[in-house]
């Protein structure tokens, strides 16, 4: 076999471990350092280390030295380097910082009061409990940017409270799930700082880039709740006054003052300080970490238990994404050092595909990798296959993060590998099946895709921000 053939060898046997439930990132070390060894492997270097044995009889002296020999290959040295690499890596500095905020934060108790206030401040509008309940998960998903806490935290609090309102439970759902996956795109958002680590591309341009694309999502998401609610007035019935009850204006903005405005707050300053270039990500992200405890005490929510959990959590996660991302540079220089990145460029270039085509066509292979998938995986180990390919069609490396972004909130969203669903029937009354969840999130799955054509038609949604602030 050729290089390149073991190249694509080595990428054909990662896949079908990933589906046989393989570790991901162990499974990718332990690819890329056995066909690194066969790609970097040197009989002259090894046999400078066995010459030595004719010079030493003592037998410890030959075993290690026949060890020195095996192990004497560049391989090993490569994956030092990729994981000192990573552990030095300053985009990745922010990474536990802003999932500590985003922990502490999910145990603060601030969630339920948030939703209750905005429950209250938004009843007279059409499907205001399910309005409530989008801003709320549009929040906290942006504080933590941990689908699964989102989707989980608003599936015991909102799901119950709409479902006795007589909300239809398909809608209901759709809500949750949807609402849950925003906080992959809209910034602060960990997705974006792991995709700068594996393009190169500014931090600060991403979040610049990615604020319109994910309002007009929001919004588009708002409009279809309120546009549903008004035509089919059944699914989404106006609360009554036992379920939501009138409350004086002067109290109503109090419960805004000690509920919204302190988690808006704090997001707002986390991001206005990365946008304005008052703090570096990792800066802004220890503010955050900062602001998320003192929220936590002020709520009188902090306890040493909870402050462990966050911390252990912190950790677990931080420690998978950045294993990911040793194994993923190991696996990556293996395959482009066999020839593989070559052979897949050629190929591509070989179709003679339009810009439009090979956008279509790369967005169509992460949006059916989002099946199997996690995001962090698709961005550490599939996104840099595609990265290479960008300057061939003229294509700008911030435009295709962003989209990739829009496209993952489709892989916690679609069938029959919805996580975001999974999530919620987890945790969701019996009465609600499988098939509910799955009917409500398509309305919201088609509102991705038309957010994506947007930003391809009118790309100044993601451009005009970061040229604003930044310039070309």
């Amino acid at each position: 076999m050729s290089d390149p053939q073991v190249a694509l060898s080595m990428l054909c046997i990662f896949i079908v471990l990933v589906f046989l439930g393989f570790p991901i990132a162990f499974t990718l070390m332990a690819l890329g350092i056995f066909f690194g060894y066969y790609a970097y492997f040197d009989p002259d270097r090894m046999w400078r280390v066995y010459n030595r044995l004719a010079e030493d009889s003592d037998s410890w002296t030959s075993v290690t030295t026949w060890l020195d020999g095996f192990l004497n290959n560049r391989i090993f040295d490569l994956f030092i380097n990729q994981t000192y690499t990573v552990m030095s890596n300053e985009v990745l500095t922010a990474v536990p910082l802003f999932l500590f905020m985003g922990y502490i934060v999910e145990r603060a108790n601030i969630v339920d009061r948030l939703f209750t206030t905005l429950n209250i401040a938004s009843k007279n509008l059409p499907g205001s409990m399910g309005v409530a309940a989008l801003i709320t998960c549009a929040l906290f998903a942006t504080a933590t940017g941990i689908v699964g806490a989102v989707v989980t935290l608003m599936g015991l609090l909102a799901l119950p409270a709409m479902l006795k309102a007589r909300y239809d439970p398909s809608f209901a759902s759709g809500i949750i799930c949807a609402g849950g996956t925003l906080g992959i795109l809209i910034p602060p958002s960990i997705m974006l700082i792991v995709y700068a680590a594996a393009s190169g591309v500014s931090i600060v341009r991403l979040y610049a880039g990615a604020l319109l694309p994910g309002l007009v999502l929001v919004g588009f998401y708002l409009a279809y709740v309120i546009g549903r609610s008004i035509l089919q007035p059944s699914i989404a019935p106006r609360p009554t006054k036992e379920e939501v009850p009138d409350v004086p204006f002067i109290q109503l903005a109090w419960m805004l003052f000690t509920s919204f405005f302190p988690l808006a707050f704090l997001i707002l300053a986390v991001l206005g300080s990365i946008l304005f270039g008052l703090a570096t990500p990792t800066e802004a992200a220890s503010i955050g970490a900062l602001g998320g405890m003192v929220l936590a005490v002020a709520y009188r929510a902090m306890t040493f238990q909870r402050l462990r959990e966050s911390v252990y959590l912190t950790v677990r996660t931080t420690a998978m994404v950045c294993w990911l991302f040793v194994g993923s540079y190991t696996f990556s220089s293996v395959f482009s050092y066999l020839g593989g990145e070559q052979l897949i460029s050629e190929f591509v270039q070989g179709m003679d595909l339009t810009p439009l085509q090979f956008l279509l066509l790369a967005q169509l292979i992460i949006f059916l990798l989002g099946w199997p998938l996690e995001w962090s995986e698709i961005i550490i180990i599939f996104v840099p296959i595609f990265l290479p390919l960008l300057p061939i069609f003229d294509i700008d490396p911030l435009f295709f993060g962003i989209l990739v972004a829009l496209n993952l909130q489709t892989s916690f969203l679609t069938p029959p590998m919805a996580m975001s669903a999974y999530y919620l029937k987890g945790i969701a009354p019996p009465s609600v099946r499988l098939t509910h969840i799955f009917r409500g999130v398509m309305p919201f799955l088609l509102l991705v895709f038309v957010t994506m054509a947007m930003v391809y038609i009118f790309p100044d949604l993601v451009f005009h921000l970061p040229t604003l602030f930044y310039g070309r």
